[in-house]
């Protein structure tokens, strides 16, 4: 009966953690990264709390709008994972 429908997969801690750390680390308030991401600071606010789970669009309009690169954002969050403040 329920065999059609998809799972959403469960936020990840550490990608959360890792977008906010890097957000204040270029001293981004959460409404100017939402802006300039094209997302809602709500959006933001639920992805860095570990309360939604970004699509790939949306993560890719992230690391744009902080001007990083997809694998300096990986590296921040395997560190998170780790416990570890991203080099």
């Amino acid at each position: 009966m329920f065999s059609n429908m998809t799972r959403r997969p469960k936020p990840d801690p550490a990608l959360a953690s890792a977008l906010r750390r890097l957000r204040e680390d270029k001293g981004q308030t959460r409404e100017a990264l939402a802006y300039h991401a094209g997302i809602t600071t709500a959006s933001l606010a639920r992805i860095e709390l570990a309360q939604a789970t970004p699509g790939w669009d949306t993560i890719r309009r992230l690391v744009g709008a902080l001007d990083l690169t997809i694998s300096r954002f990986a590296e921040a969050v395997e560190a998170a994972e780790e416990g570890a403040a991203p080099a």
